[in-house]
């Protein structure tokens, strides 16, 4: 009998008592309740509001959807049909491209109807721009696959932007073919008035080749330059349905900009070369303005070079004051006797690339050569190179522990030059980056550590 009663007891509150049992039972309760009312109550996983309609249907709304306030809905589907609209009018321009090479341009020239170098003059750099365009579709489309392949039904793991600015590069290439845009229909419009067989070719194929849907080739060779106008509007569509703290945001932004200001620098060069047509104008501030310019500046080096563009990367360009200490004298570097004058300056390497899959490289590969390129202040329209470029590979760059406000680059054999910075730290800066670069050039280099010492003689070393 004692140990039945012992078991009652054990069995009717296990330690606890009847009173705890009950108060736990309620807040259990509660919690069921709170919990229910957070369920009824739920913030969008978008945008953090709670004006989340209660749905219980399950077959017409999955869990997905149910987590998303009406007005987030209406904006992933908007940012899924811009990101689509953009991928599929890429692929659209690529089939206008294939054309004009496919039904025009190897037809020509299987047949003889043109030289090599008129077919040059009319279709320019088409071939650079087919290549660029397979490139941009194919990761585009790797994007839209591995999207859907993960279940994101939105896209909204796709990142345009980041896509784009890997292939920047390509803007250039748009810029060459506008440019000479209206040479090359002039040109067309001569040859046509003057071969007949040409002539012939172009209305048979506009009326006959159903692939033209029955375009002719002037229509056709517009395509890259509609096609680069309208990067920005498809872009501004995907921005206005991407909120700020999608991780593609900022980028899309950047590629609109970069965009815009490569279209305000093409209009500016045709106004330069006395072309009467322009590319869709855009408000220029002063941001798009300054990029313009570097955008000319890269040119300019570029050119006077002669790298090519996907091996070569940027590191450094801006302003700097320079001065040239005066031969045979040895002066102190902030000494007042120093004239200095403002300076464009272009610090370039040209380096094997990285990743195949990238136009432009976040970490600098081997380093195969750099140069400092120095640009007089723009004057009549156009940049002038002060001397040739300054290849780090003779140069050696220091800097004076009593004159920490400027650092010198001694030319072997040549010349000195002193830079300053108006701000010391980019000073500073400037320094640490050439002397990066500089070091890894030259096996003479290495063995010194890129400093100035007694060793160096030369038959015009300074006394």
């Amino acid at each position: 009998a004692t140990r039945t009663k012992s078991a009652d007891v054990e069995r009717a509150d296990s330690g606890i008592g009847q009173m705890p049992a009950r108060k736990w039972r309620n807040r259990a309760s509660e919690t069921l309740s709170s919990l229910q009312a957070w369920e009824a109550h739920r913030p969008c996983t978008d945008c953090g509001e709670r004006d989340l309609p209660v749905e219980t249907d399950v077959q017409n709304c999955n869990q997905r959807r149910a987590d998303l306030c009406e007005k987030c809905r209406k904006r992933r589907t908007e940012r899924k049909e811009s990101v689509l609209e953009f991928v599929n009018t890429e692929a659209s321009y690529g089939e206008d491209l294939r054309i004009i090479k496919e039904e025009f341009y190897l037809p020509m020239q299987a047949a003889g109807l043109l030289s090599q170098e008129q077919l040059l003059g009319i279709f320019s750099n088409i071939q650079e721009l087919i290549d660029l365009n397979e490139n941009f579709l194919e990761i585009l489309q790797e994007e839209i696959d591995q999207a859907f392949d993960q279940g994101d039904d939105d896209l909204m793991t796709v990142c345009i932007g980041e896509v784009f600015l890997e292939f920047v590069n390509m803007l250039p290439a748009f810029q060459t073919y506008c440019l000479q845009q209206s040479s090359s229909v002039n040109m067309l419009n001569a040859l046509e008035k003057e071969k007949e067989l040409l002539r012939i070719f172009l209305n048979v194929s506009q009326n006959d080749n159903t692939a033209l849907r029955r375009m002719n080739l002037r229509s056709f060779l517009m395509a890259p330059l509609q096609r680069v106008t309208k990067y920005p509007l498809l872009l501004s569509r995907i921005i206005k349905a991407t909120t700020e703290y999608h991780p593609d945001h900022g980028s899309l932004r950047e590629a609109k900009s970069r965009i815009e200001s490569h279209l305000e620098h093409i209009n500016m060069k045709t106004k330069q070369e006395g072309n009467t047509w322009t590319l869709r104008s855009f408000r220029q501030d002063s941001k798009k303005k300054r990029e313009v310019i570097n955008i000319e500046m890269r040119e300019t080096a570029l050119k006077t070079v002669g790298w090519l563009r996907e091996e070569t990367r940027f590191v450094m360009e801006g302003s700097l004051q320079l001065a040239q200490p005066p031969d045979g004298q040895w002066v102190k570097k902030g000494s007042k006797t120093l004239k200095f004058q403002n300076m464009q300056v272009l610090l370039l390497v040209n380096m094997k690339r990285v990743s195949e899959s990238s136009l432009e490289s976040a970490e600098p590969g081997p380093v195969k050569d750099a140069v400092l390129v120095l640009i007089r202040d723009k004057n009549n329209g156009k940049f002038h190179l002060l001397r040739e470029p300054l290849r780090l590979s003779n140069c050696i760059v220091s800097t004076d522990p009593d004159c920490d406000d400027t650092f010198e680059l001694i030319e072997i054999r040549r010349e000195a030059f002193v830079f300053r910075d108006n701000d010391r730290a980019r000073t500073h800066h400037w320094f640490r980056q050439i002397r990066r670069y500089s070091r890894e050039l030259g096996s003479w280099k290495k063995r010194r550590n890129a400093l100035p010492n007694i060793m160096i003689s030369t038959p015009h070393a300074r006394p």
